[in-house]
Parts: structure tokens; sequence; C-alpha cells
């Protein structure tokens, strides 16, 4: 059987290749409404972003989503768009916070 290929993309905001289905897409529609995708499949200019937070943050910070998506970013717009990844990253099962709290419970064993 062949395999298949996996598609991948360029988080815009720590600027590592992975596969498109850990990333979220930030999308411009036609309209000029500026929204997160987490389905991939609204029409318009898109943008992807790893799924932490930090990684929207550093895009907005440093420009890179208004560059990709060819349109500028209000504060509003800004705010909305980090909320809304806080809260897809709360609501998701295995989120990269959850994978660090081992961790910490390792320290304490040490101490």
């Amino acid at each position: 059987m062949k395999t298949r290929k996996i598609p991948m993309r360029m988080c815009v905001g720590c600027r590592e290749m992975k596969e498109k289905r850990e990333l979220i897409r930030v999308v411009r529609s036609p309209e000029g409404e500026i929204s997160l995708d987490p389905t991939g499949k609204k029409s318009g200019r898109g943008a992807y972003v790893c799924r932490q937070g930090e990684c929207l943050r550093r895009a907005i910070r440093q420009k890179q989503l208004e560059r990709q998506l060819q349109h500028p970013l209000t504060a509003e717009v800004s705010a909305a768009l980090t909320a809304e990844m806080d809260r897809l990253t709360a609501e998701a099962p295995g989120a990269p916070e959850e994978t660090e709290k081992p961790e910490s419970g390792r320290e304490e064993a040490d101490g």
C-alpha cells in the first residue's frame, strides 16, 4: 500500500514546519474579518500557528500575521484571537500545558 503524503505547514510564530493537522489556521475572510479556523475549511487568506497561545502572541507581536494575511490587525482583533486560542487550547484533550505537569511533580520528589 502506498504511504500518504502528509501536508506540512510553517507556524508563523515559531517558524517550525509541522503537520497541517497539528496547526490552527488564522483566516481573513473575503469581507476582511479575521478569525481562527480550527477546521481549516473557511474561505479566505490564511496563516498557520501552533496550538499554543505563545506562538500566536509571538506572531502578533512580530507582525507576522499582518504580513501573511495582508491586513492590519487592530488591538481588538488581536485580543479576540488570543482569547479564542486560549479557549481552544483549554478545551483540547492532551493540551501542551497538561504534558508539562508531570515534570514539576518529579522536581518535588527530588527535593
